[in-house]
């Protein structure tokens, strides 16, 4: 099969990711991997606080989290200093009152996945000009590592950790960086013998100097939600990305850009049929133009009529355009469902 082997499933675990990213010297936040319990948790945590005192927020993730469904953001406000005989006490209430990124996570759920997967602690990266890109990547049969594209994620939920949707490409003040370290990663995966498609999920901010540093933060090894908008692009325009320049061109040398979604929503869609979509896109002139290579195209489309969701992808020549289609897309939908 063209595909991973469940050999390799341990990779593309939180705590296989961080174990990959420190054996390739790849930037990764401050953490500990492999915990099964909440007290190993607080462990972890105190000695994370020795090294760095000021550290207030966390994030805990189960091994198997998918989309930010296993997170968990801890905040450590109030807690007593580093080496403190309250600390450990004290970090453990935390640990207890930490708000779950899903609505269907427990404190009764998460502890019992943590014993059975595993999980991480990690520092929360935060800063000026937060972003959170993704580098998508290949493996052939023949061992040799792709460079297919980068995106920036939409992300949503509680605390900003569940991915909604992406932006491609990523902003070319750090699309080249962040590549350049995923491929420090394909070339590990490729030595294993991962063969496929994979992701690699980073966050980026700016430091004092106005410089961005990167911190690679996960591993997919899928296909994930950047992949199905890319090949859209991809088969529709027959163009190609260039990872040293961060740009996507068509035969004709013109960029492309997208925004995609898979969270447009509303229960008044409910209304739509596959047909009234079509019919909307183009009474609005938004339907994918085949010869200037732009407009909008949808996917997820069998969740309408039951759940009011869809997927788009609105593609433009450059990132302002794309989002203008897109937010023209939206407003067309809720107007015409508002009529409906």
């Amino acid at each position: 099969m063209y595909g991973t082997d469940p050999k390799h499933f341990w990779i593309g675990t939180k705590s296989g990711a961080r174990r990959v990213f420190s054996e390739e010297g790849v930037s990764h936040p401050l953490g500990v991997e492999n915990l099964k319990t909440l007290d190993e948790m607080a462990t972890a945590i105190a000695g994370m606080r020795r090294k760095r005192p000021t550290m207030a927020r966390l994030v805990a993730k189960l091994n198997e989290g998918v989309s930010g469904a296993g997170n968990a953001s801890v905040d450590l406000g109030g807690v007593p200093p580093p080496g403190d005989p309250g600390e450990h006490a004290s970090i453990l209430e935390r640990l207890g009152a930490m708000k779950y990124e899903s609505p269907k996570m427990t404190p009764e759920r998460f502890t019992a996945k943590l014993a059975e997967y595993g999980g991480i602690i990690e520092e929360l990266i935060a800063g000026r000009d937060f972003r959170s890109p993704s580098a998508q990547l290949r493996v052939t049969p023949l061992g040799e590592v792709e460079a297919l594209s980068t995106h920036d994620q939409m992300l949503g939920g509680p605390s900003g950790q569940a991915y909604l949707g992406c932006r491609f490409p990523a902003s070319p003040d750090y699309a080249a960086a962040i590549m350049h370290e995923a491929l420090k990663v394909g070339r590990r995966l490729a030595r294993e013998g991962v063969i496929g498609r994979f992701a690699l999920d980073f966050v980026t901010v700016r430091n004092a100097g106005g410089e961005w540093e990167v911190y690679a933060i996960e591993i997919n090894l899928r296909k994930g939600g950047t992949t199905h908008p890319f090949l859209t692009l991809q088969f529709l325009t027959d163009g190609t990305y260039d990872a040293e320049t961060g740009v996507f061109l068509t035969p004709l040398g013109e960029p492309k850009c997208f925004i995609a979604s898979d969270h447009v929503e509303s229960p008044r869609y409910r209304a739509f049929t596959h047909h009234d979509l079509f019919d909307i896109v183009a009474r609005h002139g938004l339907h994918f133009d085949q010869t200037r290579h732009k407009g909008v195209v949808f996917h997820m489309m069998n969740a309408i009529g039951e759940n009011g969701l869809l997927g788009l992808t609105a593609v433009g020549n450059t990132h302002e355009e794309a989002t203008a289609i897109y937010n023209k897309a939206l407003k067309a939908l809720d107007d015409e469902s508002q009529s409906a």
